[in-house]
């Protein structure tokens, strides 16, 4: 019987210590994100004319570069076709409605699909990065076939 009670009191100070409630765990350090607030993103996805043939899809971020150096553009493309050559750029307005090229058209890279089918890319342009406005992102078959548009984006604003 002394066992038992002596087995039920270790039991009971295990258990309360374990679960004490006036233990509490030191708070995490969160770093801020500078960026956070400033970056546009939008969700590419291939027209709708070319349901069947190509059904791309994948992500486009802007925001301020590093340091302050213009802004920073970034893509990621999936479901295309492996070893395609595709030219990609920023555009004022929206999807369907160009209004011209955000930057240099020549600071933008050709993104290359692996052969799983990914593929990304990145470009700096020598702009201040907008905190309003309709921008999107325009991924062309190929530099032989750029006004066919295989991908496309709205790029939502930053929210504050």
């Amino acid at each position: 019987m002394h066992h038992h009670r002596l087995l039920t009191l270790g039991v009971l100070t295990l258990t309360l210590a374990a679960c004490n409630p006036f233990h509490h765990a030191r708070a995490s350090t969160v770093s801020p994100d500078a960026n956070l607030n400033t970056r546009w993103h939008a969700a590419l996805v291939s027209p709708a004319t070319l349901t069947g043939a190509v059904q791309m899809n994948g992500t486009a971020m802007m925001q301020p570069g590093t340091n302050g150096d213009g802004t920073a553009l970034s893509l990621s493309l999936a479901n295309a076709t492996p070893g395609g050559l595709h030219l990609w750029q920023v555009h004022h307005g929206q999807c369907g409605a160009d209004d011209g090229v955000f930057g240099p058209a020549g600071a933008y890279t050709p993104i290359r699909i692996g052969d799983n089918g990914r593929g990304a890319a990145s470009a700096t342009v020598p702009m201040i990065t907008p905190t309003t406005g309709n921008y999107f992102v325009l991924v062309s078959a190929s530099a032989a076939n750029a006004q066919m548009v295989v991908a496309c984006g709205n790029l939502a604003p930053p929210t504050t």
